[in-house]
């Protein structure tokens, strides 16, 4: 439709070109946000280039957040644009930080049942006890216990709210022992299993025993462990990978002297 040198869409048409509803349309018109430029006789309502771009900027402004009562303000110039902007800003920050929470519990849950082999209430509740400690009081309790050189061989720690392959990989092997518990730590399966351990810690901490020292004698202390915000693991899990351990240092000495 066109009236003079200005095109004029039907409202119908404005919902096909945008993609918002009749309906929606209809609700903007009636709390004053996007008026049609006109009506027709037959009181159907038409929009002009100029409707189709304010309503392109309620879209836009839709999408980062705003209400529409800001988006009113904001188009009508009686909103502080910079404050409000600034505002919006710090409010998707800390949801984007609680986004980045809530993946970071979720990725730790997945791989948490991947050590235990499922969900289960017990684990649910370990695992709500893990998340609701402190970061700060987790931090300082570490300060104490480590040197400062021992701090960043901290961070290479697997970790069960990380996808980094190193983590996975020690996840992955404990689920393995988890599922082998009720065997005997001197069968094939498990030590092979503890061989690839024991690699992987030389791999990652070679020439560092005090600290893989410190580490062990916290695992096997829950309140420790917990203290200082490592996954806790079962204490029949363990005993069995204590068990393990032994036997394949014991096994590797015998191999030693025999040669």
């Amino acid at each position: 439709m066109e009236r003079g040198m200005v095109i004029l869409l039907t409202i119908q048409r404005i919902s096909k070109q945008t993609g918002i509803s009749v309906r929606t349309l209809r609700y903007y018109e009636e709390i004053g946000l996007l008026l049609p430029a006109t009506k027709t006789d037959g009181g159907h309502r038409v929009y002009s280039e100029n409707e189709l771009k304010i309503l392109q900027q309620i879209v836009f402004l839709k999408t980062l957040g705003f209400k529409l009562k800001e988006i009113q303000a904001l188009l009508n110039n009686t909103w502080e644009w910079e404050a409000s902007l600034n505002q919006q800003l710090a409010f998707l920050v800390e949801e984007q930080r609680k986004l980045q929470e809530m993946e970071s519990a979720i990725l730790g849950l997945k791989n948490a049942t991947a050590i235990e082999g499922g969900l289960t209430e017990s684990l649910l509740q370990k695992f709500i006890k893990v998340s609701n400690q402190e970061q700060d009081k987790k931090q300082a309790i570490r300060q104490k216990i480590f040197a400062a050189s021992e701090m960043d061989l901290m961070s290479k720690l697997p970790n069960v709210n990380r996808n980094d392959p190193n983590s996975l990989e020690w996840i992955g092997l404990l689920g393995q022992l988890e599922r082998l518990r009720n065997s005997s730590p001197g069968t094939d399966s498990v030590q092979s299993i503890i061989k690839r351990m024991m690699e992987k810690a030389e791999e990652e901490y070679k020439g560092n025993d005090e600290f893989l020292e410190k580490i062990w004698a916290i695992r096997k202390s829950p309140l420790k462990s917990e203290q200082i915000g490592l996954y806790p693991l079962e204490d029949e899990l363990m005993h069995f990978i204590e068990q393990a351990f032994k036997f394949y240092e014991e096994n590797s000495q015998l191999l030693g002297n025999s040669q």
